[in-house]
C-alpha cells in the first residue's frame, strides 16, 4: 500500500536501532511513502554513522544538526523538509501494527473529505475524555472549556504521540518552541492547538496501530517525576492536589497566555 501524498517524518536522538525497527516494519507491512524524513538532534558519531548505513537501502532523507538542540527544532527542521501535503508523525521509538495499513486508510481519507480536520490520532497512554463517533473506529476529539469538565487530558487535543497531519500545520498553529524541555514544546503546542480550535479525531484503540518499544539498550530518553506514577497513598493525595492545580493553570494559559 502506497501513500504517495503523506511523508512519514520520524525523529531521531541516538537510537539508531530503534530507527531501524521502526523503517523495517513498515516495509513488512508494504507500507510506503511519497518520502521519509528523519531528523536527526546531534545523535553520538556511532549512531549517525548507522543511521548512513541504512539511508543506502531504506532511501530517506536525512536531516542532521552539528549539536543537539532539543525537540522543538527536531521537529521543526524535519517538517520543513517534507514535500507532500500530509505528514505522518513518529518518534523513534515506535512501532506500526499489522492493522496500521487499513485504519492509516481510514484516516488519511477523512483528512482529504473533511478540510477542517487538522490531525488524526493513532497512540496515547489514555484516551482523551471527551469524544463523539465520528466514523470507522476514530472519535472526534471535543475540547470542553466548562470548569466542571474537569479532566485535566482535555489540553491534549494534540500530541506528540504517532499522528497524521496536514503539513501546512505549522501556518494554523506556529512553529514547535525551542530551548525548552521536550513536554513543555509539546504543551505548548497543545495549549496552540486549542487556542486556533484545531479539530482533531482519536483512534479509539489507541494501543493497538502501534507500539512503544523500548529496549534495555535505546531506553526512553523522557523521564517523569516518581512521585507522579507512584501508588503510594500520600503520593496520590499529592497528585490529585496537583492535578486541580494544573487544570487551573491550563485553563488560564488557553485563555490569556500565547505561544
Amino acid at each position: 500500500m502506497t501513500f504517495n501524498n503523506v511523508t512519514l517524518l520520524v525523529t531521531h536522538y541516538n537510537r539508531s536501532k530503534s530507527l531501524e525497527r521502526l523503517l523495517n516494519a513498515f516495509q513488512s507491512l508494504n507500507v510506503s511513502f511519497g518520502g521519509i524524513v528523519v531528523s536527526d538532534d546531534g545523535s553520538k558519531p556511532e549512531h549517525l554513522e548507522r543511521i548512513k548505513e541504512l539511508q543506502q537501502t531504506l532511501d530517506f532523507n536525512l536531516v542532521t544538526t552539528p549539536k543537539n538542540k532539543g525537540l522543538g527544532n527536531n521537529i521543526n527542521k524535519g517538517q520543513d523538509a517534507v514535500k507532500t501535503p500530509y505528514t505522518l508523525y513518529v518518534q523513534e521509538d515506535f512501532e506500526p501494527s499489522e492493522i496500521f495499513p487499513q485504519h492509516f486508510e481510514d484516516a488519511l481519507g477523512f483528512m482529504e473529505q473533511d478540510k477542517a480536520l487538522d490531525i488524526a490520532r493513532f497512540y496515547a497512554y489514555f484516551k482523551y475524555p471527551y469524544t463523539k463517533p465520528y466514523g470507522k473506529g476514530f472519535s472526534e476529539m471535543v475540547y470542553k472549556p466548562y470548569p466542571w469538565a474537569n479532566n485535566h487530558l482535555k489540553f491534549y487535543v494534540y500530541s506528540d504521540h504517532p499522528h497524521l497531519r496536514r503539513s501546512n500545520f505549522f501556518e494554523k498553529f506556529g512553529r514547535y518552541r525551542e530551548g525548552i524541555k521536550g513536554d513543555l514544546t509539546e504543551y505548548s503546542m497543545a495549549i496552540s492547538f486549542i487556542q486556533k480550535k484545531g479539530k482533531g479525531i482519536f483512534f479509539d484503540g489507541f494501543t493497538k496501530m502501534f507500539y512503544q518499544k523500548n529496549s534495555s539498550d535505546e531506553p526512553s530518553t523522557m523521564g517523569r517525576s516518581s512521585w507522579r506514577e507512584s501508588k503510594n497513598i500520600l503520593a496520590l493525595a499529592a497528585r490529585a492536589i496537583y492535578l486541580q492545580f494544573k487544570l487551573l493553570k491550563c485553563t488560564r494559559d488557553v485563555l490569556f497566555k500565547r505561544y
